[in-house]
């Protein structure tokens, strides 16, 4: 790029750069917006603005991120989910649209005027149990999660947007948590191991401990469903996401062990997305 661009020079040439990306002009825009920390408005009003040398340099490195596939989410490091701008690092799984659905279910399962046990296993970034926190401020809600550098995010998340209402326990799913809870809900991996989907798009760049749980797609959830049971008050229920295609072994699962009233509820695109029961 030249030594003298402007803010729409260099928002031409960012979009020339990602013209092959789907929604490669949008991404371009959203790079500008956080190198120079500003909003759309601000962008289209001053775009005849020189952009400093260091600015440049650092629009260009992220554009060059992107063209190599990078998700748009750690380059910003921030993807809104439920309204709430959730912080994301490689160490943590990037917020997807499909798994507001849980969230959804969650507030739908337990009344909001009553004190209820909440917790959410495996919490990445937080962003389930604070969207739940959010939503419901009499619920106690509690997160676990193994990997320290998740939990590391997901305490960040919590400080800068819900002090205090969330508590985080480091362990693996159920083992650091203690006495018996309304709600349990979790996003498990549940991508089977040689999967093609782990070698296309962001999967490429996220944990993969965060994606698949090995050979067996439906291991952590056959283990979390198992536990469960002890960790549920009577009437409790457990509700988890899963593949699109898992509804059917998913449901399976909870009958075996003994779940009431199971059942899959679908997301937007009428694909069967999460599974739920009763203890």
């Amino acid at each position: 790029m030249s030594d003298d661009v402007t803010v729409h020079g260099l928002l031409a040439e960012g979009r020339g750069r990602l013209a092959n990306l789907h929604q490669g002009p949008l991404e371009a825009e959203v790079l500008l917006f956080h190198v120079l920390g500003v909003d759309r408005a601000w962008l289209y009003a001053n775009g005849e603005k020189a952009v400093s040398a260091d600015k440049r340099d650092r629009y260009v490195e992220l554009i060059e991120r992107r063209t190599m596939g990078e998700p748009i989410a750690y380059l910003t490091g921030v993807r809104e989910f439920w309204s709430l701008p959730i912080e994301v690092t490689p160490d943590v799984l990037i917020p997807r649209p499909e798994t507001e659905l849980l969230v959804e279910t969650a507030l739908d399962l337990l009344p909001a005027e009553k004190p209820c046990r909440v917790a959410d296993l495996g919490t990445g970034s937080g962003a389930v149990a604070l969207a739940i926190a959010s939503e419901r401020p009499l619920w106690e809600v509690h997160a676990t999660e193994l990997s320290l550098a998740a939990l590391t995010v997901a305490r960040k998340n919590a400080e800068s947007l819900l002090p205090g209402r969330v508590q985080f326990h480091e362990g693996s799913w159920l083992d650091p948590l203690q006495g018996r809870f309304d709600l349990l809900v979790s996003n498990p991996p549940y991508v089977a191991e040689g999967d093609r989907h782990l070698d296309n798009g962001d999967c490429r760049f996220e944990p993969r401990l965060a994606l698949t749980p090995g050979s067996d797609g439906l291991h952590a959830i056959r283990r979390i469903s198992s536990d469960a049971v002890k960790y549920l008050k009577s009437g409790g229920c457990l509700a988890f996401e899963h593949g699109f295609d898992q509804g059917t072994e998913a449901r399976a699962v909870l009958d075996g062990l003994r779940y009431a009233d199971v059942e899959t509820r679908r997301d937007l695109e009428n694909r069967e997305r999460v599974t739920l029961g009763y203890r």
